[in-house]
């Protein structure tokens, strides 16, 4: 009598390699480095990989390829879709450094055509691509309390879902290639309205002469509360503007929103809207402001009484 072996799985993932080491992607890959993973960096500016090596260990390699080069595992949180397609494609790129069957994952907000687009790439040169842009900021990244959607293949997520929950409270499957990206482009649409309406109402409670701490702490037990009133009220009615994501990045987000909506007829006035008013605090010098600097906007546009 015969019996035929079960299908072993692949080894657990040991090499991996991190490409972009901005606010989000320097600790993100420190959490590696931390669990354990011989980790192999890669950085536009060269002296952020030699800071990231001397604190945590690994390599810093000079190029995305040679930093994919042997690592099972390839990720990267860059800029923008331009970013992505530099440290991806071409002679230098990581791509062709990977061994068939690597799987490479962008923690980039960008575009969901860029996401089919390096995922039909990867499928050709027999690499696995799966787009997972992130939410929760640099606080998230730091604390590896991540939210993480994810656009790819339900089998090559089972390969690298536990590493990722290195650095995040929730890794989740959106669809396929592409549907991590527009996922994201949801949260951002949802963040926006959010940040806006919560500036309106600590700006009218302070203009009605209400102690907008206690009334925050009542209506945060209420309807009204959301992670942006229990994180950022306070601080908004302080005016401290430091934390977390910057207004010229939420703008470039808001303006990927903005393309797939014309792209697939979503009428999104309000978001809309909210860029524009993001590009105000931008004109008053706030670019590099927390996105709850909608309220300084409010702040600087008020009419005194006569």
């Amino acid at each position: 009598m015969s019996s035929s072996a079960a299908p072993s799985s692949p080894p657990a993932i040991q090499r991996v390699a991190f490409l972009g080491l901005g606010v989000m992607g320097y600790p993100m890959a420190g959490h590696l480095a931390k669990a354990g993973l011989d980790v192999t960096v890669y950085n536009r500016t060269t002296a952020k990989a030699d800071q990231w090596v001397a604190g945590h260990g690994g390599r810093a390699a000079r190029t995305p390829r040679d930093a994919a080069n042997g690592a099972e595992l390839v990720l990267a949180c860059v800029g923008n879709d331009d970013d992505l397609r530099g440290i991806a494609l071409g002679e230098h790129g990581a791509f062709a450094g990977m061994a068939a069957g690597a799987v490479f994952v962008d923690h980039t907000t960008a575009s969901a055509n860029v996401a089919r687009e390096l995922a039909q790439v990867a499928e050709r040169q027999g690499l696995h691509f799966i787009d997972a842009p992130v939410s929760g900021g640099q606080a998230g990244a730091q604390n590896g309390k991540l939210t993480i959607m994810c656009g790819g293949q339900a089998d090559v997520f089972g390969r690298v879902n536990a590493l990722l929950a290195h650095y995040a409270a929730a890794v989740t499957l959106i669809g396929p290639a592409g549907a991590g990206q527009l996922a994201k482009m949801v949260n951002q649409i949802a963040v926006a309205g959010l940040v806006q309406g919560l500036s309106e109402a600590i700006h009218f409670g302070e203009l009605a002469g209400l102690d907008m701490e206690r009334v925050l702490q009542v209506i945060g037990k209420g309807a009204a509360a959301s992670w942006q009133m229990e994180n950022r009220g306070k601080t908004m009615i302080d005016g401290k503007f430091d934390y977390g994501f910057a207004v010229d990045w939420m703008r470039k987000d808001l303006g990927i929103c903005l393309d797939e909506a014309k792209r697939n007829g979503a009428a999104l006035p309000v978001t809309a809207l909210v860029d524009q008013f993001y590009g105000d605090v931008q004109g008053l010098g706030g670019h590099r402001l927390d996105t709850s600097s909608l309220i300084w906007r409010l702040r600087a546009l008020k009419t005194p009484k006569a």
